[in-house]
């Protein structure tokens, strides 16, 4: 595969960092990592969550007594062994962990049960009797709004709506030569992590609970648990880490309530690890949007007016479908510069499932949509793909298509360059040529920004430890957990690099609530970012520490008097090494920096919009190759060109990584994957009807990292972790368009889809 850098007129921090393989990778690839789904206890037994026969239905009776009766079960419980709050959810806490007398889809709980043996559990869950009432199916998120439909929950079908305006759109359009309206929609892509939602739940004899269970937030698991269990969050211990994938299905609660139930219960160490099936039709999935778009140009291809409605299908309970909303209003115009905007959207409750946070958050749903409209526009205005962008991308400084200043840096128009430099691009003529005359190339390009962190109005915020180890190595302790992205090599490289030490010298704790400190959720691409602050910030009062230790009561405490170089530490004293100062000083006091780092916010608030803005953003452009059969529909993803910013690059093998595995996931959502549900009714159950892209679908890669340091980061960096995913996702059907001539406004791009397209008149 192709690699270049590109540093495009600026200089990065002057850091050296260690490029090391992944300090998880040998353990990993050997198979000695034990995640959640390995672990077992002395003891344990095994668990079963009963699930709902009905999509929607009123719970009149649930009956456990045949299945207590069974030899080997040990317990069976219902809502009312609910100790505290039935209920969890990051942001409205209204899924609950037992039903107790409605269910709103087919993965809601009604019964928990745990048994000697994991077979014993399952035909314990089938004798669990429950006499249910049926309701009517809410299945469409646009008739859910009307006043008749029936109700998903007490309050309404509406979990949110949201209306972003600024300027005068009916004005915009009036002014428009041109004007692009069209409805989109995007599927419910599912996270389908290597490893289901897994864990053990082990009473310990003090009372307290641990909890072993993958998650990206060990600090917000344990109160909700505390929640739900009625319990001090300070007698719960949530081990989240190592986590087999995650992509934001394990950023919410999954299976910890229902086991820290059994555990407590029980007083025995409870298991469950859900199979492929189950996890599919329980877990999380991205929201469906319906899109529509109305987009208003000048002739030379000036953007004027963008006028977007979104209808988002929540699912059945709240989660994180608010937030997600907002985000995707917040982008809807990307980062161009429309003067006049209006952004509205409707967060609805259904019966389809429920949805939550997923990789890019709502961002790939309207990029999809703008992207699509600016090549449609620049066709019919007789304009490169390329220019009409430039003409409208925004710089740092410039108000934004909600109305904030755009404060931190803005990459729009370099990662832009530099995807028009790539080889795909400049070479796009060659690359077009298709072997037979029913195979028909394409490429096309996107560009997307995805703001990072958790935005304005919600807090944000980590911590970092810096501890000299006896023997003057280092313990690193920092919250934040690794499901695949690397970023606990990351940290490693970055404290490594700070103290001028080989990452070698460096354990990383991470992950737990007991022995690391809280810095809040891996999700939002905000981890490498908050890091950064919070490890510089924690080297930064280990200088001070260790200045205090030499000089005494009478330091002066100003960090910049003890900086560290080669392996050591120059003091007012002279230079001492690690292990000097590790014997003379940290033999009876633990001697550790302390790193705290709140994120700051934009400049205005968004009313009415919860999040938004954001304070700093990711910026990708995309280029892709596909080729397409005109006889069956099928397209095949062939070539990829990635132009990434990521402010300065800590690890560039894992830099390349997130960019592959960012495009084989936007591949999956342009061109095969959709939970089909059907009146509630999940059809996509396993990997024969939920098709996913595998390592002989990955097209070949050409990648161009950009280092543009941002200055809001000690370190430079910036957050690459979804941003890698969303552009490819509007240019896979923008080349199907340069290669057929046909719009695909509906994603997945199936090969029943785009046939249907190429051939009109066969579409019954």
């Amino acid at each position: 595969m192709d690699s270049l850098s590109d540093t495009t007129g600026t200089t990065r921090p002057s850091l050296q960092f260690e490029q090391i393989a992944r300090i998880d990778a040998r353990d990993k690839a050997s198979g000695r990592t034990r995640y959640m789904s390995d672990l077992s206890f002395p003891g344990m037994l095994y668990a079963t969550f009963v699930r709902s026969r009905f999509p929607h239905a009123l719970i009149r009776r649930v009956d456990t007594s045949k299945a207590l009766a069974l030899p080997g079960v040990v317990a069976v419980l219902t809502a009312a062994d609910v100790p505290g709050f039935n209920g969890f959810g990051i942001v409205v806490p209204d899924m609950p962990v037992i039903c107790g007398d409605k269910v709103r889809y087919l993965g809601d709980t009604v019964a928990l049960v745990a048994a000697e043996s994991g077979r014993i559990a399952e035909q314990a869950a089938k004798l669990v009797d429950v006499d249910y009432e049926e309701l009517p199916v809410v299945d469409d998120p646009v008739a859910a709004l009307l006043p008749n439909a029936p109700k998903v929950h007490d309050k309404g079908n509406i979990c949110l709506h949201t209306l972003i305006a600024k300027g005068d759109v009916e004005q915009g359009f009036r002014e428009a030569d041109l004007i692009i309206d069209h409805e989109y929609r995007t599927p419910r892509q599912a996270h389908v992590p290597l490893e289901t939602e897994s864990g053990v739940a082990v009473p310990e004899a003090d009372g307290s609970l641990s909890m072993y269970a993958g998650s990206q937030y060990a600090f917000r698991d344990q109160l909700q648990l505390a929640r739900i269990l009625g319990m001090n969050p300070r007698m719960i211990h949530v081990v989240s880490n190592p986590v087999g994938g995650g992509f934001g299905s394990k950023d919410e609660l999954t299976i910890q309530g229902g086991l820290a139930l059994l555990a407590m219960k029980t007083g025995r160490p409870v298991k469950v690890s859900l199979s492929r099936e189950e996890s599919l039709v329980s877990g999380w999935k991205r929201h469906p949007f319906i899109i529509r778009m109305k987009t208003g140009f000048k002739k030379d291809g000036t953007l004027v007016a963008n006028d977007v409605v979104c209808y988002e299908d929540k699912g059945a309970y709240s989660s994180l479908g608010g937030p997600v909303l907002n985000l995707a209003l917040e982008h809807a115009s990307s980062l161009y510069r429309v003067p006049n905007t209006r952004h509205e959207g409707w967060a609805v409750f259904t019966n389809n499932g429920t949805c939550g946070a997923m990789r890019g958050f709502g961002v790939p749903q309207v990029l999809f949509a703008i992207e699509s409209n600016m090549n449609e526009a620049a066709e019919k205005l007789g304009l490169d793909s390329v220019t009409i962008r430039h003409r409208n991308v925004l710089h740092q400084g410039e108000v934004s298509p909600i109305g904030h200043t755009l404060r931190t840096g803005v990459s729009m128009d370099l990662v832009l360059d530099a995807i028009e430099r790539s080889d795909l691009w400049q070479r796009r003529t060659e690359y077009k040529r298709a072997e037979r005359p029913w195979l028909k190339r394409g490429v096309a390009l996107a560009i997307a920004p995805q703001g990072a962190g958790l935005g304005l109005g919600i807090p944000d915020y980590g911590g970092a430890y810096i501890d000299l180890e006896k023997d003057g190595t280092f313990t690193l302790r920092i919250g934040l957990v690794e499901y695949g992205q690397g970023t606990h090599t990351g940290f490693v490289q970055m404290a490594a690099a700070l103290l001028h030490v080989h990452p070698s010298r460096i354990r990383l704790i991470a992950g737990q609530t007991r022995d690391s400190v809280d810095a809040g959720p891996a999700t939002a691409s905000r981890s490498t970012y908050t890091a950064s602050n919070a490890i510089a910030a924690a080297y930064d009062d280990f200088c001070n520490k260790v200045e205090q230790a030499v000089d005494g009561p009478d330091s002066t405490g100003v960090a910049s008097s003890c900086t560290s170089r080669d392996g050591g530490m120059e003091t007012p004293a002279g230079f001492r090494s690690y292990e000097q100062l590790a014997e003379d000083y940290a033999q009876e006091v633990l001697l550790r920096g302390e790193g705290y780092f709140v994120w700051p916010t934009a400049d205005r608030e968004i009313p009415g919009a919860a999040g938004l803005p954001h304070w700093i953003y990711s910026f990708a452009a995309q280029a892709a190759l596909v080729e397409v059969n005109t006889l069956t529909g099928e397209t095949q993803l062939l070539r990829v060109a990635t132009a990434l910013d990521t402010g300065c690059t800590i690890n560039r093998e894992q830099v390349e990584a997130q960019i592959d595995g960012g495009v084989a996931q936007g591949q999956g959502f342009a061109l095969s994957e959709d939970t089909l549900i059907t009146k509630g009714q999940v059809r996509s159950k396993n990997f024969s009807t939920y098709v996913i892209p595998t390592v002989q679908d990955v097209p070949s890669h050409e990648y161009i990292v950009l280092e543009n340091p941002e200055g809001t980061s000690p370190l430079g960096v910036r957050g690459i972790g979804e941003v890698t995913m969303v552009p490819i996702i509007p240019a896979i059907p923008l080349a199907i368009h340069d290669a057929t001539g046909v719009w695909v406004r509906h994603l997945p791009a199936t090969p029943e889809r785009v046939y249907r397209l190429l051939h009109p008149m066969m579409d019954e």
